[in-house]
């Protein structure tokens, strides 16, 4: 399966007005609600199969929407500009059941994937270790070679979706010490009873994301649950990073973007000294700064978009990076200044810029931290801008 050309324009605009719809009806009533009671909501996530959204890229043949990259994109802006916690956690399902239409064997999707679209299963992606985050080639959990299968043991940790996921994708070593080269990835049972799953962390924010971990104790995993063999398990993972890297850059664009037509609205509305206070230069040029922030932070995001779409995956690494690390960097100081803007009314919960602000700080640690973004880029500046280039 490659990615889509995606629906015509006209069909695609009626879905979007759906997901408004949906968003509007299930997810913006709730979102403060979610964050003070530390609720994973897993039922709202379930039920935005109606619309096929957790089959978004997937082909109709097989169940899904058939969007393009750039059309699940504007899906995901659309659910960010209210709780950017919840399109993490939709898009993240959705990912596992896209990996299995992409590359998984006919059983395995016979097994998984129509529970998976239909929201019956919700789905995880495990990579992250107690003590391996970035490097993830040096994660420890092993498995070992036994009839039938293998054997899992290990620990894994920070996982979207955990609260609740029962189909995991588990990357896991093979051949201690061999880093990458050992690296393969297994489907797990999340109702198994060697799978242990861990309380969801408690966190200052973003409880919609339902960040946890999970152990394995002794797992038993069949053949027929390898999903990428040793060796290629760590190629598998780096091949969708970069349009991770780019969704989670376009939902933090989504995130100001909704802040600044706020404040700009209630600049106008809100009156100081006989006139709306957006005339005052000291106001104005603070959002002017973040409209001039967000306009690149789009353009970073489109040219990541284009490249993704053109199907590179190579030549997708540096455009990526650049996107979520401006994107991100951005986000907290660009929602703090929409908040300043409207006074003390910005610190009221329904206005969102608090949840905003917990989502944004989010962004700076998934699929990346911004160091291994700037790191990214500091070392394609050689090739990218020496003379002979």
């Amino acid at each position: 399966m490659t990615l889509s050309n995606g629906l015509p324009q006209k069909e695609f605009n009626d879905l979007l007005g759906n997901v408004r719809e949906f968003r509007d009806e299930i997810v913006t009533p709730n979102v403060i609600d979610w964050e003070r009671t530390r609720t994973f909501p897993s039922d709202a996530i379930s039920s935005a199969s109606n619309l096929g959204l957790l089959g978004m890229e997937i082909p109709p043949e097989m169940g899904g929407l058939g969007l393009s990259f750039s059309q699940k994109l504007k899906v995901l802006d659309t659910f960010s500009e209210v709780s950017m916690p919840y399109a993490f956690s939709l898009v993240n399902s959705h990912n596992v059941a896209a990996r299995l239409a992409r590359h998984g064997s006919a059983n395995q999707r016979e097994r998984y994937l129509s529970d998976l679209i239909r929201g019956k299963k919700l789905g995880s992606t495990a990579l992250t270790e107690p003590s391996a985050g970035s490097d993830f080639s040096a994660i420890s959990a092993h498995a070992t070679p036994v009839d039938g299968g293998w054997n899992l043991t290990g620990e894994k940790a920070w996982i979207t979706n955990a609260a609740a996921s029962t189909v995991i994708v588990a990357y896991i070593q093979t051949e201690q010490g061999s880093r990458a080269k050992g690296i393969a990835s297994f489907l797990l049972d999340g109702t198994s009873e060697e799978f242990e799953r861990v309380a969801p962390y408690d966190l200052t924010g973003s409880h919609a994301i339902g960040t946890g971990g999970f152990r394995l104790n002794n797992y038993f995993a069949p053949h027929s649950d390898l999903l990428a063999p040793p060796g290629e398990g760590f190629a598998a993972a780096l091949a969708t990073i970069n349009e991770a890297r780019t969704y989670v850059a376009t939902m933090c664009c989504a995130m100001v973007e909704a802040s600044l037509r706020e404040a700009v609205q209630y600049a106008g509305d809100r009156e100081t000294f006989g006139r709306p206070i957006i005339e005052h230069q000291g106001l104005s040029w603070q959002l002017a700064k973040v409209a001039n922030q967000l306009e690149a932070a789009r353009a970073l995001t489109e040219k990541a978009i284009t490249v993704i779409e053109n199907g590179d995956t190579n030549s997708a690494i540096l455009p990526a990076a650049h996107a979520k690390k401006f994107a991100t960097e951005l986000a907290e100081p660009a929602l703090a200044a929409c908040a300043q803007a409207m006074g003390a009314n910005g610190l009221r919960e329904e206005r969102l810029i608090g949840h905003r602000l917990t989502a944004a700080r989010v962004a700076n640690y998934v699929d990346g931290s911004t160091e291994i973004m700037t790191d990214r880029i500091a070392k394609s500046l050689s090739a990218t801008y020496s003379p002979s280039s």
